[in-house]
């Protein structure tokens, strides 16, 4: 199982583009084998990872993830074929539907048939990123143009699916998924096998599954806990979310968090990877400001990346 780690704020301040490199080079330099930024309210992801490819050599560079209601098919798949170019392709593009909240509230835009839509822009981008041209009529999108952008080839995507028939798009159609607060248990028996399932019995390779999840190496388990309750409280929220945390049976986001002593945490990601899961996205967290718990859980999974 590769270990990854995300990249974006600091003490819940936004970083800009050059702390994003700044950490990107870190990254490289510990042995990790992907950074991931998200695409929310700040920085475009994509622009930022340019710019964080242009300052690495090495490591892998993944959105976590591109939300596609704002963006045409098109559109996304040039400007990801350009960013692929550009860091000598290192990209992985991930990308999701975001929340009813976000795209019916906030942008104004319609939610209804969001497997659909999914469905259909992946039958536009897809083969813009594989072979440069798309032929598509569909119910939102009508799409016949040609991509050609100087250096491009075909880059992984990977679509944030966390329902069975999100999971099957992943599986039959892109490389994979990357999933946010989706437990262990739930990942070992909903998550993995139904994505190879899809993967199967379209002829697919094995597909990428890439787990992001909490993570603290320390000695006050307790304390940890109440941390991510506080920290990552929006999550236990959100509809698609709130579904995987149900199937874990978990109260909240708290019980799916990956804490402990170093071998506890060893002991949890061992299952991860027993489970299928073939990348882990570690997003290390403090319990109180200032303490040493990022610097340990660091310290753990440079050990794990290099292992």
């Amino acid at each position: 199982m590769k270990i990854s780690v995300g990249i974006g704020d600091i003490a819940g301040k936004p970083a800009d583009v050059a702390e994003l490199a700044s950490q990107a080079r870190a990254a490289e330099d510990d042995g990790f084998a992907s950074v991931y930024l998200a695409n929310i309210f700040g920085v475009d992801a994509l622009t930022a990872l340019t710019v964080c490819g242009l300052a690495t050599s090495r490591i892998n560079l993944g959105t976590g993830v591109v939300p596609t209601y704002p963006r045409h098919p098109h559109a996304l798949a040039q400007q990801a074929a350009t960013v692929n170019a550009a860091v000598g392709h290192r990209l992985t593009l991930g990308i999701g539907l975001s929340h009813q909240v976000v795209i019916e509230q906030m942008f104004g835009m319609s939610y209804k048939k969001s497997y659909s839509h999914m469905r259909e822009y992946l039958g536009v981008l897809m083969p813009l990123v594989n072979d440069g041209a798309a032929k598509f009529s569909g119910e939102t999108y009508q799409v016949n143009a040609p991509l050609d952008v100087p250096g491009a080839k075909p880059f992984p995507v990977l679509i944030a699916a966390l329902a069975p028939k999100m999971l099957g798009l992943a599986g039959s159609v892109a490389a994979g998924t990357v999933t946010w607060m989706t437990g262990p248990k739930t990942l070992a028996s909903h998550t993995v096998p139904t994505i190879r399932r899809a993967a199967a019995e379209a002829s697919r390779p094995d597909p990428q599954v890439v787990a992001g999840l909490p993570i603290a190496v320390c000695d006050d388990v307790d304390a940890a806990r109440a941390a991510v309750a506080k920290q990552f409280a929006v999550y236990g929220g959100l509809p698609s979310y709130r579904a995987m945390l149900d199937r874990e049976g978990a109260a909240g986001p708290a019980d799916v968090a990956i804490v402990g002593t170093a071998s506890e945490v060893n002991g949890q990601l061992d299952a991860l990877a027993e489970a299928g899961v073939t990348e882990f996205l570690g997003a290390a967290f403090s319990i109180e400001r200032g303490d040493d718990t990022m610097a340990r859980t660091r310290e753990l999974l440079k050990a794990r990346a290099r292992a």
